[in-house]
């Protein structure tokens, strides 16, 4: 089954009068693109925390969240430097009054100021890392439900597809026979309508219908086109992560597609061309969105 590149997680628990927050989008790109975002403190475990998300992700653009709060409000020991807050206040009140200024929002700038305010910051060491490392497990695995929920979506979609165009190569099969006698026919009687006035080489003739059926001819095409669709039917199916691939076999389903279209030369096989083309836009489309 397949997975789509779209996903999103999230954990909140409580540990140590710790509130950790952890959460996880991910969205479409070519390649794995890591953005992480955790406080200071979780510096020193980067690596684990990189290696846990890109082991499980592998592809699309991951934007990790990491938050660490401390659970109970009255715990936070902040500090106000007073001698700093009177001279940042001192200073803004000779300034506003200079310009004669507002000054009711002095206060609040100054509690603003660099170094004023000093609240708790949480010891690294003493971080339960192991709840932490938990909330990001639980956090990456919701994501991974989420990829793959979307992807059984994408893939009866791109089923779909994919049985139109078969279908659409049913139809070139029962139209091909008869484009082939019509345009025999159509060159036959355009000899028989000049026989009387030029001389015509009947073996040189059979050479070059037969050289120009050739370059009509689709069965080639009309095989090579079942065996792709056939395979992307078993990969999409039996293959895990297989967008690339997928891709791939979408490319060769579109060469074969063109060449029956340029050889065609029959009305009701190019609608089908145009119809079959149309469906691989929609293929190549959903490709993008698979892991």
């Amino acid at each position: 089954m397949q997975q789509s590149m779209t996903g999103y997680g999230r954990d909140e628990r409580t540990s140590q009068n710790l509130l950790i927050k952890t959460e996880i989008k991910a969205l479409n790109s070519k390649f794995l693109d890591f953005s992480p975002r955790y406080p200071k403190e979780l510096s020193f475990r980067e690596g684990e925390i990189r290696n846990m998300v890109t082991e499980h992700l592998k592809r699309g653009k991951a934007m990790l969240t990491i938050e660490l709060e401390l659970a109970d409000d009255t715990a936070l020991d902040v500090q106000v430097d007073e001698a700093r807050f009177k001279a940042f206040y001192e200073k803004f009140s000779k300034l506003t009054n200079q310009i004669n200024g507002e000054s009711s929002e002095l206060v609040k700038l100054a509690l603003q100021a660099p170094d004023v305010i000093k609240q708790q910051e949480l010891d690294p060491e003493s971080l339960p890392w192991k709840d932490i490392k938990a909330s990001l497990q639980s956090t990456i695995d919701q994501c991974i439900d989420f990829r793959k929920n979307e992807g059984e979506t994408l893939t009866k979609k791109l089923s779909e597809y994919i049985e139109n165009i078969r279908n659409g190569l049913k139809s070139v099969e029962a139209n091909d026979d008869s484009r082939s006698e019509n345009i025999r026919s159509r060159i036959q009687k355009n000899l028989d309508e000049i026989r009387d006035k030029v001389q015509v080489d009947e073996n040189r003739f059979e050479q070059e219908l037969i050289f120009y059926m050739e370059r009509l001819d689709i069965s080639e095409e009309k095989v090579r086109l079942k065996q792709h669709l056939d395979y992307f039917d078993e990969v999409i199916v039996k293959e895990e992560c297989a967008g690339k691939k997928l891709g791939f076999i979408s490319q060769e389903i579109g060469r074969e597609i063109n060449t029956i279209g340029s050889k065609a030369n029959h009305a009701e096989i190019q609608r089908t061309v145009v119809m079959m083309k149309d469906e691989l836009e929609k293929i190549k489309e959903q490709n993008l969105n698979i892991l």
